[in-house]
């Protein structure tokens, strides 16, 4: 798989730059460093989200636990026009993020070392946060919630979901002001498994008791 195939032509040269970073820097936090392969198990993967239309329309994301910078150095490559955040509470990923943005380039991305609930600047100002590998739903869906305007959206990266975790978020959803807008099967890249994006839409305020106090999303999850 190239990078051709799957980004758009102005989104190639600084995720390439990015993949070449990613695979000699060894605070990068992924396992996948083969340039090849992680054009599908990164980009392809990130990107397979433009196929929902607030996603390819989004104008100020926020990309939670960001890490190795997937989803949201692929949607700054993709969606120039977006201003994307990479928040991440780890000082040593935030640094690699840095790199990752000064080598590739990207004007319209910027990194936030901060936890989602301890980020005041960030309430109510994304039209689009985005969460992958991060946690069980319910949990991402509390940290998005005060992110986001009404009318905006969460889209989660997720393998298999269980019953009880989709039942869960739900629930949690309806507490929070969102509502569950469905499920997307995707297969980004060959011998990709039960990869999904699950997005929900923000339909009224979030109570104002959210964002709770930093680890309580985890430690008492709603739903």
């Amino acid at each position: 798989m190239k990078l051709s195939e799957v980004a758009p032509a102005g989104a190639v040269e600084p995720l390439a730059a990015i993949l070449e970073l990613q695979a000699h820097d060894v605070t990068a936090s992924t396992t996948v460093r083969d340039p090849r392969e992680a054009v599908g198990r990164h980009v392809a993967d990130s990107l397979s989200a433009l196929e929902l239309p607030f996603v390819a329309s989004a104008t100020r994301i926020a990309d939670l636990g960001s890490g190795a910078g997937w989803p949201g150095l692929a949607l700054a490559a993709a969606l120039p026009e977006a201003r994307v955040s990479l928040v991440e509470s780890a000082i040593r990923h935030c640094r690699y993020l840095e790199r990752a943005i000064e080598v590739s380039g990207l004007e319209n991305a910027d990194v936030v070392n901060a936890r989602a609930e301890s980020w005041p600047e960030g309430i109510g100002v994304h039209d689009l946060v985005t969460a992958r590998a991060l946690g069980a739903l319910a949990v991402i869906l509390e940290y998005a919630a005060p992110l986001l305007i009404e009318g905006g959206h969460v889209v989660a990266w997720k393998g298999a979901a269980s019953d009880e975790e989709v039942s869960a978020a739900t629930a949690a959803a309806a507490i929070l002001g969102l509502e569950p807008r469905g499920v997307v099967a995707v297969t980004p890249f060959p011998g990709a498994r039960d990869h999904t994006l699950h997005a929900y839409c923000k339909i009224a305020p979030t109570p104002s008791r959210f964002p709770r106090r930093p680890g309580m999303a985890t430690k008492r999850p709603l739903g």
